[in-house]
């Protein structure tokens, strides 16, 4: 009995510290998104209810708490390509999970920069979860081509490069809103396409002056 209280003692300053480090990082996402990377730090600690030396005793350095913002961030959307397949059909989870993919490149571009500035190549940071990145929508797409509601010839990763690419040339604040709107028309334009309809295509194409306005 002394035995189980002494473990349950030992326990509950890892939970705790972990239950800290979670609500640190989930402030700091608000706060960064909210803000720019250069939010305060203090700040950050309010939102999260702990002290600041609470932040700093998980991370020491603004460097440090940006880092782990980003592969939290990355590790969520990873994980949830298995969460929505299980709740959503293949499509709907795919187009779900794109809408994440989204809200994960606003947090790379918040803080991309500032990783820059502070260790000068932030590469590597990046690289670290390209692999699951990309396996996460590997799987979505497979699954929703077995299911009939995807095209075969569809490449995963072109539709990450286009969401990618708006939010590099958009200028706009609400360039998440194009990109939203981007994800239903890549889902429509990844549809299965009939042979007829190809056939259709190309003599359009061929014949221009016969298209219908």
């Amino acid at each position: 009995m002394a035995t189980d209280k002494k473990e349950m003692k030992d326990r509950k300053p890892r939970a705790d510290a972990q239950r800290n480090r979670n609500c640190i990082l989930d402030a700091a996402k608000r706060e960064f998104t909210r803000a720019g990377a250069d939010a305060s730090l203090e700040s950050i600690a309010r939102l999260a209810g702990v002290g600041i030396g609470t932040l700093y005793r998980h991370f020491a350095t603004r460097e440090e708490l940006l880092v782990a913002v980003y592969e939290s961030e990355m590790e969520k959307l990873s994980d949830a390509q298995q969460i929505l397949s299980n709740a959503m059909p293949p499509v709907e989870a795919l187009r779900a999970w794109l809408l994440l993919f989204v809200d994960a490149v606003e947090t790379k571009l918040i803080i991309a920069p500032v990783l820059n500035t502070l260790i000068g190549d932030p590469k590597k940071v990046f690289e670290a979860s390209y692999s699951r990145i990309h396996r996460a929508i590997g799987n979505l797409v497979t699954i929703a081509v077995r299911n009939g509601d995807i095209r075969e010839d569809l490449d995963p990763l072109d539709l990450l490069r286009a969401l990618v690419g708006v939010a590099n040339v958009a200028n706009s604040p609400d360039w998440r809103k194009s990109a939203h709107r981007l994800v239903d028309i890549l889902i429509a334009g990844s549809r299965p396409v009939e042979p007829d309809q190809v056939k259709n295509i190309g003599q359009r194409q061929a014949n221009p002056r016969r298209a219908k306005p």
